[in-house]
């Protein structure tokens, strides 16, 4: 390792202990920012920090997006790298920050995936049996009951439990360390009760986690993800199904049913309702599949009788 690489990494891993340590981010969180400010390191490793210029990022990001990035994943690496060269200058004496004032190029906003609500039933109103099996349903009526972020469900204890039983609500830690107490629905407190009855088959002693894999350990992501895919393809759903789309599955459904944006946003854990207006762009859809369906003059007619003049 030469020694300019050497103060890279050295400066990167104070940044990220800074991150980690005084902010509090997430292990995940530090993950992105960690593997964003070292692709932007690969892509300029002709040139020290000092070197990588305005136009040496502006380069970098085209070269990013000629790669098939898109503008929101290259927005989010930017902003990784302006966090960092800001850290650089209030604390190491950098003369600026060569990524202020700029921005990724625009895309098209994806909307989130959700299941119909007849797919979400399909899927969740299976009988379950076995230990694994009851662990899998009580996690993805969880997911799906409370609108719940992976690592959310993925950090809670045996003690949560006693809420989400006794009280029907579940408290969680989510982005930015924000605490927020959501509602669990009936089916998803009968299918915890389920899995605790069967727990201990699986579980370690002393092992505090909620749910647990294979090895009597707390369950990772990878192994949940992996389960719901299963279940999901051994029940035929015509997609396939993640963690986060029982997320939005959950906070579509609550919209289409309430329309109430404010209560949906606070459910989320979003800081900005902005964020949860996504959710009325699958409303509207919703709506206009309805609408297309049903109305006699929504849609032109294709058949022979209607092409005659």
């Amino acid at each position: 390792m030469t020694r300019k690489e050497d103060s890279r990494n050295e400066l990167l891993a104070a940044f990220i202990g800074q991150l980690a340590h005084q902010r509090r981010l997430s292990p995940g969180t530090t993950r992105n920012y960690r593997r964003s400010i070292e692709r932007l390191f690969e892509l300029n490793d002709d040139v020290g920090l000092e070197g990588i210029q305005p136009q040496r990022i502006r380069r970098t990001v085209s070269q990013l997006h000629a790669k098939g990035l898109s503008g929101r994943t290259i927005a989010h690496m930017l902003s990784a790298w302006r966090g960092f060269f800001r850290w650089l200058v209030r604390h190491r004496q950098f003369l600026h920050n060569p990524c202020v004032g700029l921005h990724a190029p625009k895309s098209p906003r994806a909307l989130p995936e959700a299941l119909s609500p007849d797919l979400a039933m399909r899927m969740l109103d299976v009988q379950a049996s076995g230990p694994a099996q009851l662990r899998d349903k009580a996690m993805f009526e969880l997911l799906y009951s409370s609108g719940l972020r992976l690592a959310e469900l993925l950090s809670l204890d045996v003690a949560d439990s006693e809420d989400v039983l006794r009280e029907g609500e579940v408290t969680v830690t989510g982005k930015g360390s924000k605490t927020r107490t959501v509602p669990v629905g009936g089916k998803a407190r009968t299918a915890v009760a389920a899995w605790l009855g069967e727990r201990t088959v699986l579980a370690k002693p002393q092992e505090t986690a909620l749910f647990v894999g294979a090895r009597g350990r707390r369950i990772s992501a990878s192994s949940v993800r992996y389960c719901l895919a299963h279940w999901a393809r051994r029940l035929g759903l015509p997609q396939r199904v993640h963690p986060h789309m029982l997320r939005h599955s959950f906070a579509t459904h609550v919209l289409q049913s309430s329309g109430d944006l404010r209560a949906v946003q606070e459910m989320l854990g979003h800081s900005s309702i902005s964020t949860t207006q996504v959710y009325t762009h699958l409303d509207f859809q919703h709506l206009a599949k309805a609408y297309d369906a049903a109305h006699p003059r929504a849609r032109k007619k294709t058949s022979a009788a209607a092409k005659k003049p």
